[in-house]
């Protein structure tokens, strides 16, 4: 039992002596647990983005448009008075509705004549859609209770009575996008990137690292003295790999029945331009740290929350200014923007240009880290071993 207990104390000793073990067992559930909190800290969303297209133009319109901005959950990004191009303009302001007040709305709801106030509710993430048409069809039947009120003031009929002969609008409901709110087309493709970028920052955390442990470093750079060929020729097989898991992503889509058609090529671009930003995070921290372990160790905790923290699925706009700030360095936020607006908005390129210039931002600043720590890194070596410099 002695030797038992010694042992034990032997372990705990190896554990407290391992300085990047010790800060990731106690620092990454100190960080997630703190991260995580002001993530869903709000435990609502709130102030979701919706259109209004008032064509009306009416005192009763106006009055619409009020309770909506009274409304907690919804935020008004946008007032038109007419539906041109209403698909761009939602992906630009990244509605979660629109709703459609129709020309005549006020005279015809006078007249009895049952107008209709149509709302389309962009599906694309299901979780800000349900808030937002559930706040919507709030305020919309305040409204009609507002206008049943009136006219039952007007005309001296018990309220009981007129509640039962009298809707002043018809309020319709039009799902966009993932119209059948399938979680399968939504969360799937998602997820599957959040596992590419991980496998990929695993492997590239290996890349130089494995070299400084096997002492084959210097090999390398006696074969390879440039410093782009040593990125390049650790960099080209994952960007190959990576071609092949985007080809069986594909091949995936016919197995499970995913839509997954439109803008395939454009998302293709966008998706190798993804790759080499991962790759590049990688690469930095692979040629940074000195061993397989911290390298892989660190790596873990950059992407174990990036899904969450993506907005894929809770918005971004949720979660404290400095929760985004963090969010906008992962790759993996800006491909699934560009993924939701080029497969499951349906949206152009150009509509994602944005992202795309965040992730080669990524690819430049990652980059140029990578050539200057790996510049010294074999300066270092050659100074170390000048008999191998001389060779070079």
């Amino acid at each position: 039992m002695k030797n038992f207990f010694s042992l034990l104390k032997r372990e705990f000793r190896l554990f407290w002596g391992n300085k990047v073990l010790r800060i990731l067992f106690i620092g990454a559930p100190l960080m997630y647990g703190i991260l995580l909190g002001y993530v869903y800290g709000k435990g609502k969303a709130t102030d979701i983005s919706i259109i209004v297209v008032d064509e009306d133009r009416t005192e009763m319109s106006a009055k619409a448009i009020q309770l909506f901005e009274d409304n907690e959950v919804l935020h008004i990004s946008k007032i038109r008075y007419d539906q041109n191009d209403l698909s761009d303009v939602s992906i630009e302001y990244d509605a979660s509705a629109v709703v459609i007040i129709p020309k005549g709305f006020q005279n015809e709801v006078s007249t009895k004549k049952y107008p209709e106030i149509l709302t389309i509710v962009n599906t694309a993430n299901i979780l800000t859609a349900n808030y937002a048409s559930s706040a919507v069809q709030l305020c919309l039947g305040t409204l009609k209770a507002g206008i049943q009120i009136q006219t039952l003031m007007k005309q001296g009929m018990p309220p009981a009575i007129a509640a039962t002969q009298y809707e002043p609008f018809k309020a319709t409901f039009i799902k966009k996008n993932n119209r059948s709110t399938n979680y399968m087309y939504f969360l799937w493709p998602g997820v599957l990137a959040a596992v590419l970028q991980q496998v990929l920052l695993l492997g590239l955390a290996l890349s130089f690292s494995s070299e400084y442990e096997k002492g084959t470093f210097g090999e390398l750079i006696r074969r390879t003295p440039s410093i782009v060929n040593l990125l390049a020729v650790k960099i080209i097989p994952y960007l190959l790999m990576s071609f092949g898991v985007w080809l069986m992503y594909w091949l995936f889509t016919f197995w499970f029945r995913v839509p997954f058609y439109e803008n395939l090529w454009a998302l293709t671009l966008v998706a190798g331009i993804f790759v080499v930003a991962v790759c590049f995070i990688g690469v930095l921290v692979s040629i940074v740290l000195p061993t397989q372990l911290q390298a892989t160790e660190v790596l873990m905790v950059i992407a174990t929350p990036s899904f969450i923290l993506s907005g894929f699925t809770w918005p971004l706009s949720q979660m404290p200014l400095w929760v985004q700030y963090v969010a906008d360095v992962i790759p993996l936020t800006h491909f699934l923007k560009a993924f939701r607006v080029l497969i499951i908005e349906d949206g152009r390129l150009s509509q994602t240009y944005s992202f795309i210039g965040a992730l080669l931002i990524t690819c430049l600043v990652c980059g140029i880290l990578s050539y200057i720590c790996l510049y010294f890194k074999k300066k270092s070596y050659l100074k170390l071993h000048p008999e191998e410099g001389e060779q070079l």
